[in-house]
């Protein structure tokens, strides 16, 4: 859930800021740096994600993941300067960044290796899908209602990744507490 959320939802703001950039009255020019400066955020991270993840754990990365996108729509309805755009843009790079690497790096360590292959190729075809519906979904949002409710739209996909993080904690923590212990040994 949260790799599709984190892959959908940053391609849904993406895919319209361009023409919201535009109809706020910036140049393409200005645009076209907004985006490279949410890109670089989108990948330079992954030379220490993995690092992060070993250090923190993955639900921690996936939760950050996610709060940045959630702080990335909240800096877009607070603002149409330039400023809002790029800091917006950015944060949802990150976000995109630990989110998406966090959950399919949870992907691989929660599944037998006989399941592996299956549930990769069955994670990469609703991402997929779900990043074209986003997509294309983007700029009838962005047209009809406005750059807002983009942000907005969010909301519901953010709300149910989170309850999953949520549930897959306290379904974690549950299972460690039944772990027997016995004197450090297992």
């Amino acid at each position: 859930i949260c790799a599709m959320v984190s892959y959908a939802m940053m391609t849904l703001v993406m895919t319209s800021t361009t023409l919201a950039m535009t109809a706020t009255g910036f140049t393409t020019a200005g645009a076209a740096d907004v985006i490279r400066w949410h890109i670089i955020a989108m990948f330079a991270p992954s030379f220490f994600t993995g690092a992060i993840i070993s250090r923190i754990g993955q639900l921690r990365v996936i939760t950050i993941g996610l709060t940045l996108l959630g702080i990335a729509a909240f800096i877009s309805v607070s603002g149409d300067e330039v400023e809002n755009f790029y800091f917006a843009l950015i944060a949802l790079g990150l976000g995109w960044n630990f989110g998406f690497i966090g959950a399919t790096s949870l992907l691989t360590t929660t599944h037998t290796s006989e399941e592996q292959a299956k549930v990769q190729g069955l994670n990469d075809v609703l991402v997929s899908g779900l990043v074209t519906i986003a997509s294309f979904g983007s700029g009838a949002i962005l047209q009809i209602y406005g750059w807002e409710y983009v942000q907005y739209a969010m909301i519901p996909a953010l709300s149910l990744a989170a309850l999953a993080i949520l549930w897959l904690a306290i379904k974690t923590r549950r299972a460690r507490s039944i772990e027997p212990n016995f004197g450090g040994m297992r």
